[in-house]
Formats: structure tokens, sequence, C-alpha cells
């Protein structure tokens, strides 16, 4: 990213409905995700936006914190979590200035968000929020996608993350998106077509 942008921005995403990245479920790989064992612990969703991560880890058993900087998308998942009868918890909460004492942490479509010096003060952040040896999923859109939105590289994911932190795998998966009318025309599907676009799934582990 050139620069990072603006809370407001996304607080008018949610408002509006128009925000590419709520596709009304989780995302496919945070769903494998779970799957495979990958939660455990105090678990924080940094970034939940409308809160379909937390909403199913609070319904799996979890003891999980949604915490997002946009006001309206922190409504949106409490009304959500609601609707499916989720006793599910959310904050609005500053991602460069998290609370400490979580084992893992949730990352999906934020991290990629930032500029690179946005990206640094996050990484301070996530380590302070981490526990030693906690872990942090991070799903970013990559740099071989059609520009659905900001993208990465393993290159940024790898330089972000050095000092205090082991990579423990950075693989290729997918990230699924609704087609809004400002990436109709160059996607050649109608509004409101899921697309699955290429994205990175790593693996962090805070040093101890």
């Amino acid at each position: 990213m050139d620069s990072t942008p603006t809370v407001s921005l996304f607080d008018d995403a949610y408002k509006s409905g128009s925000a590419p990245w709520v596709i009304g479920e989780p995302q496919p790989a945070v769903v494998e995700l779970e799957r495979t064992g990958a939660f455990g612990g105090r678990v924080l969703d940094v970034g939940c936006g409308a809160g379909e991560h937390t909403i199913l880890l609070t319904r799996l058993g979890y003891d999980v914190l949604g915490v997002d900087a946009a006001p309206t998308a922190v409504e949106v998942a409490r009304r959500n979590a609601e609707a499916a009868g989720v006793d599910a918890r959310f904050a609005v909460a500053d991602a460069m200035n998290l609370e400490p004492g979580y084992d893992t942490i949730l990352d999906s479509a934020l991290f990629h968000i930032f500029d690179a010096d946005d990206r640094r003060r996050y990484v301070r952040s996530l380590h302070t929020a981490c526990r030693p040896g906690g872990i942090v999923h991070l799903l970013a859109l990559s740099d071989a996608g059609r520009g659905f939105g900001p993208q990465v590289s393993a290159a940024d994911i790898r330089g972000a993350f050095g000092d205090g932190w082991q990579l423990e795998s950075l693989v290729e998966t997918t990230y699924r998106g609704v087609i809004g009318e400002a990436h109709a025309g160059a996607y050649g599907l109608p509004v409101g077509s899921l697309v699955d676009e290429p994205a990175w799934l790593a693996r962090l582990t805070r040093d101890l």
C-alpha cells in the first residue's frame, strides 16, 4: 500500500453495506484452519469486521474477542451475533495499541491494508498482544491477484515479521470477496458475485 486508508473509509463501507470483504460467512481458509486445530487459549480476532470469524469460533466454544477500529463494524458484528444466537464479544480497538494476553491471534485481511511504516507499527502491537510462544495466523491478499483490494508479497510478510518472530509457514491460499460496482466491469461479473482471489496464509510464532 502507498498509504494506509483511514478508519472513516472502512466505517463508511459498513454504513453503506458496500464492503466487498463482507461475504456473510467466514473465510474458507479460516474455517479450514479451525478444523486443523490451529486455535487455542485466548483468541483475538483483530480487524474482525462484521464478526463472521468471532461468531464461528465463539459458537465452537473458543474464548475469543473480536476487535475493529471501525465503530460501525463492531455494531454490525454485534447485530450479526445476536441474529445468529451467539453470545460473541466485540470491542472497538486500535490495532496499533492492542492489549496483551492472547495465545492465538487471527488477522483476516488487516495486515494488507497498511503501508510499510504502519505494518511495522502493527507487528510491534501484535508482539505486545501475543503471549510468548503464541501464534498469529495471517490471511492477506497476494500480489498475484487481480487488484481486488490491497495486496502484499511474500517478501512484505517476511520483512515485517523479523526479530521476535518465527515464520513457521507461508502458503498460498484464497480469499473470498463479493463483487461490487467498482470491480464488476474489470472482472466481467455481475454485482454480488463471489470471487476467490490469490492470498497468503502465514503462521507466525512469537519468540519465548
